[in-house]
């Protein structure tokens, strides 16, 4: 059983031209949903006019939300008070040559010590800012930019575990020429680890296209969105006491979904209960941890990723040219 039952609110920040939006429902699928979400809650655009939001990170002590626009290697910054401004430019590609396609950074994270954490596609790196989140400057320190002496393909998104380990995935959309590009160095798609000293594991190749990556409460498994038309699944696995991933297995199998709306996994959020949050196919779908969807945040646009607030009461969603917001239960 499928509820529709809201619609889609605009509201403009200043100086934000915002384009025309299709209805955007909430759909339930699971009587469950109701403890995650109101199904009368309204979705709301915050902010839009850009040409690819991705990887979205709450900064609780700025109130704001940073996004990446990947395709203007830029971040930016929102809040509730003066909206969507340029944040940091350029934000994952930093050569002089010019470049285009997927060039800025992608999936961002704070680490234990407030510092932003990117992953950039044009550089090819998973790097930290070298200033404070209050005071940015589009200066970097590489966290890892090779393994066994070959560059990464271009990092995308990004986990950070209590100890500080850094997981990220690392799929060829960053190259300038896809796949086939003659730059690439590494012929898979790799899950890695950068442990507290710089060492960089692989820590699985047998994926096809990985993509968001994030953690179940307590760290003991994690999960990761694979974005690939043919196999189009959520995959989860479990940690050991070194943290290597061990017993991989489908979470949610998204091939049925896939066949009815052309949309590949993308980017991954896990509440503190459990719940997932999975962009895909039609908009964010939400999952228990039992991997029985509840329902789904209907955006009808290509949605990218989303993002909690610190008390994980609101979530928002970058979604093509626009970011969303949604109040959670």
């Amino acid at each position: 059983m499928i509820a529709l039952l809201t619609s889609i609110i605009l509201v403009i920040p200043a100086g934000v031209a915002l384009a025309q939006q299709p209805p955007a429902v909430i759909e339930k699928m699971h009587p469950a949903l109701d403890a995650v979400v109101d199904v009368k809650a309204e979705i709301t655009v915050i902010a839009d006019g850009f040409q690819w939001v991705e990887g979205p990170v709450w900064i609780e002590k700025e109130k704001m939300l940073l996004f990446s626009d990947v395709m203007q290697n830029s971040v930016y910054k929102w809040t509730a008070q003066k909206g969507a401004v340029l944040y940091l430019k350029p934000s994952g590609y930093t050569q002089p040559a010019p470049r285009g396609e997927e060039l800025g950074s992608n999936g961002l994270a704070l680490n234990a010590q407030g510092q932003l954490v990117l992953c950039q596609h044009g550089d090819r790196r998973v790097a930290v800012m070298n200033a404070a989140t209050a005071g940015p400057q589009p200066q970097y320190t590489t966290l890892a930019g090779s393994y066994n002496g070959k560059k990464f393909n271009s990092p995308n998104d990004l986990a950070i575990k209590s100890n500080g380990d850094i997981y990220f995935t690392d799929p060829p959309y960053g190259l300038e020429k896809g796949p086939q590009d003659p730059a690439r160095e590494l012929f898979y798609q790799g899950v890695y680890r950068i442990a507290k000293n710089g060492a960089v594991t692989l820590l699985t190749d047998s994926l096809t296209r990985p993509n968001g990556i994030a953690f179940f409460p307590g760290e003991k498994s994690l999960l990761i969105a694979n974005s690939d038309p043919q196999q189009p699944h959520w995959y989860i696995y479990d940690l050991n006491e070194q943290g290597d991933l061990i017993n991989g297995r489908i979470f949610f199998n998204g091939t049925a979904i896939f066949q009815k709306e052309p949309r590949s996994p993308d980017g991954v959020k896990i509440n503190r209960k459990g719940i997932v949050f999975a962009p895909g196919p039609g908009g964010v779908w939400i999952i228990n941890k039992e991997g029985k969807a509840l329902g789904r945040i209907r955006t009808n646009i290509i949605t990218s990723n989303c993002a909690f607030t610190a008390d994980q009461k609101t979530l928002f969603i970058t979604a093509d040219h626009c970011v969303l917001k949604v109040a959670l239960k």
